[in-house]
C-alpha cells in the first residue's frame, strides 16, 4: 500500500521526485530502514498495543479511533469555509498495515524525525519530550521555545520556509517521517498536496480553527498521537482546564465589569474579534464587558476606524494593541486618532509583546497556545487587579 493518499501530481512535484529518487514507503519499510527501539519485534495480533489513549474534550477539529495496532485520526474543517476532512492511518511500526485503507495516507509511528511549519507545534514537542526528533522549522526568527533555539544555535535544524517559500528540495534531502503543516484554503499558499505527491508524509494541524482557548490547547493530544505519547499529553493537559476553571470562578461575582475593546487598525481596517471567537471567549471568561458582545461570530469582522471609535472611545481598557508599540507615543505616532481613546489617555492599554524572540517572534502564538490558563490569569490581573494582586504578567505588557 502506498504511504500517501493519491493526489494529482503537478509537474514540479514530478520533477523533484525524479531528481531525488523519492519513493513511497510503507510503515513496515520505514521501520526497516531506521533503527527504532520502539518498534514491535514480535507482533501478536491479539495484543492491544495502545493502552494509553486520548480523546478530545474541548477541541472539535480532530478525533481518533483506536485499534489494536493502528490509529485512525480524523481532522475536520481544517480552514474556514470548508467541509474538507483529512484522515491519517497511524500504524505501529513492526506491525502489519490493516486492509481497507488503501487510499489513505499511512504513517509509521512512533515517528523519529519531524518538521513543523508552524511554531505552535514546538511547545508540544518540548512538553512531550520529543524535541530531539525535530529536524526542521519554517522560520528560525519566529522561534521562542528554548530547547528549539538551542538546536538552531547548534546547527541541528534546517529552515524550510512555508507557503510560497517552502523549500521542497531541502525537505526531500532530509526526508522526515512527518511534516506538521496547516491549511488556509488558498491553493497558491497551501503545500500539503504537493508534499504528499512527492512522497513526504504530512499531517494538517488546525488548532487555529478552534473557537475556545482550551480547544486550541488540547491539540497537544493530536501531536502526541504520532509519538505514542498519549500518557504524557493526558497528564500535561489535565491541569490546564482545572486551573482555567478555577480562574473563571474568580470573576463570576463581578458586578460592574470594565468595558473592553481589542485590536488596532491595520492598513485602514480594524478587524474586530467576534464574541464567539477565541479572543471573545477569553474576554468573557476574564469578566470583561466586551463592547462587541453583540457580534456573535466565531471569526473577525472588518470595521472602519470611525465605526470602532464611535463604540470604543470611552471604553475602560484597550487590549491586544500592536506589538510594535512600546509606549502611548508609539500609538499616537502610528495614528494621531488613537490619542482620543479614553483607554490610551488613562494609560490602560496592553499589548501581547512581553515575550518576543530577538527577531520579533511572539511567544503568545507559540507557548501561549498551550497555556490559556496563564493568559486568562494575565487578563484577570489587568482587568481585576484586586483578584490577582500578586500576579506578574507573562504574555501581556502595559504600554509605557
Amino acid at each position: 500500500m502506498p504511504r500517501f493518499a493519491r493526489f494529482r501530481l503537478i509537474p514540479f512535484a514530478i520533477a523533484l521526485s525524479l531528481t531525488f529518487g523519492c519513493q513511497s514507503r510503507s510503515p513496515d519499510n520505514l521501520s526497516s530502514d531506521r533503527e527504532n527501539a520502539e518498534c514491535v519485534k514480535n507482533y501478536d495480533p491479539d495484543v492491544d498495543y495502545f493502552r494509553e489513549r486520548i480523546q478530545p474534550e474541548y477541541a472539535t477539529g480532530f478525533s481518533v479511533e483506536y485499534h489494536k495496532n493502528y490509529k485512525l485520526v480524523t481532522v475536520r474543517n481544517p480552514w474556514r469555509d470548508t467541509n474538507a476532512t483529512f484522515q491519517y492511518l497511524l500504524v505501529l511500526c513492526g506491525t502489519p498495515q490493516p486492509q481497507g485503507y488503501e487510499e489513505m495516507q499511512a504513517i509509521a509511528i512512533p515517528i523519529q524525525t519531524v518538521v513543523t511549519l508552524s511554531t505552535t507545534n514546538l511547545p508540544h514537542l518540548d512538553r512531550l519530550g520529543v524535541v530531539d526528533r525535530l529536524i526542521g522549522v519554517n522560520r528560525f526568527s519566529l522561534v521562542n521555545t528554548t530547547r528549539v533555539r538551542e538546536k538552531i544555535q547548534a546547527g541541528e535544524l534546517i529552515e524550510t520556509g512555508s507557503g510560497r517559500t517552502l523549500n521542497l528540495e531541502r525537505l526531500l534531502e532530509r526526508s522526515p517521517d512527518l511534516i506538521l503543516t496547516y491549511g488556509t484554503g488558498n491553493p497558491e499558499f497551501d503545500r500539503h498536496e504537493q508534499l504528499n505527491a512527492i512522497g513526504l508524509p504530512v499531517a494538517i494541524v488546525a488548532e487555529y480553527m478552534e473557537s475556545s482557548p482550551l480547544g486550541r490547547a488540547e491539540w497537544l493530544k493530536f501531536t502526541s498521537l504520532f509519538f505514542n505519547r498519549e500518557a504524557e499529553a493526558n497528564e500535561i493537559f489535565s491541569e490546564i482546564p482545572r486551573e482555567y476553571q478555577r480562574l473563571i470562578e474568580l470573576t463570576r461575582e463581578i458586578e460592574n465589569p470594565p468595558t473592553v475593546f481589542a485590536g488596532f487598525s491595520y492598513e485602514g481596517t480594524w478587524y474586530v474579534a467576534g464574541a464567539n471567537s477565541y479572543a471573545g471567549q477569553f474576554l468573557e471568561d476574564a469578566g470583561a464587558d466586551y463592547i462587541w458582545s453583540d457580534l456573535t461570530i466565531t471569526g473577525s469582522s472588518p470595521k472602519d476606524f470611525e465605526v470602532v471609535f464611535d463604540r470604543a472611545k470611552d471604553a475602560d481598557y484597550w487590549l491586544n494593541a500592536s506589538q510594535a508599540w512600546q509606549s502611548r507615543e508609539d500609538a499616537i505616532s502610528a495614528d494621531v486618532r488613537y490619542g482620543k481613546f479614553a483607554a490610551l489617555q488613562g494609560d490602560r492599554v496592553f499589548n501581547l509583546a512581553a515575550r518576543l524572540s530577538p527577531e520579533g517572534g511572539n511567544d503568545y502564538w507559540e507557548t501561549g497556545m498551550l497555556e490559556p490558563h496563564l493568559i486568562l490569569a494575565d487578563l484577570i490581573a489587568i482587568l481585576h487587579p484586586e483578584l490577582l494582586s500578586d500576579r506578574k504578567l507573562k504574555y501581556y505588557r502595559q504600554l509605557d
